[in-house]
């Protein structure tokens, strides 16, 4: 079985998923980093489908970065937070990997989930 990548935003200002926000996925290699796909959450600020489906799913460094300021201005906010990068290692081609987002203006928090 080959693994996949997945992402939840959830704003935590307002208690609703984080529909609309763009997340730019990097492989990081060296110092240098490959952008991979593009993608926006939907009205339950999860992407459609995988960000990295199994057919791509490699061992590596990767980079999620989540398009935080551009999601807060877009409901009239003022925001602190701008782009956020989240690094991240993937060292079992066989797992799914979930990098869940909870966002607000001022803050974020991350783990690994399920």
């Amino acid at each position: 079985m080959s693994g996949f990548l997945t992402t939840h935003v959830l704003d935590t200002a307002s208690g609703l998923p984080a529909a609309g926000m763009q997340i730019d996925l990097y492989r990081l290699e060296g110092d240098g980093r490959t952008h991979l796909v593009r993608m926006v959450t939907n009205d339950d600020g999860r992407t459609d489908s995988p960000i990295l489906p199994a057919a791509d799913f490699a061992v590596g460094r990767y980079e999620l970065v989540f398009q935080a300021g551009a999601y807060f201005g877009r409901q009239e906010d003022i925001s602190f937070l701008d782009e956020i990068p989240l690094r991240f290692g993937i060292n079992d081609p066989s797992s799914h990997y979930h990098v869940p987002l909870l966002v607000s203006p001022f803050s974020f928090s991350t783990y690994r989930g399920s």
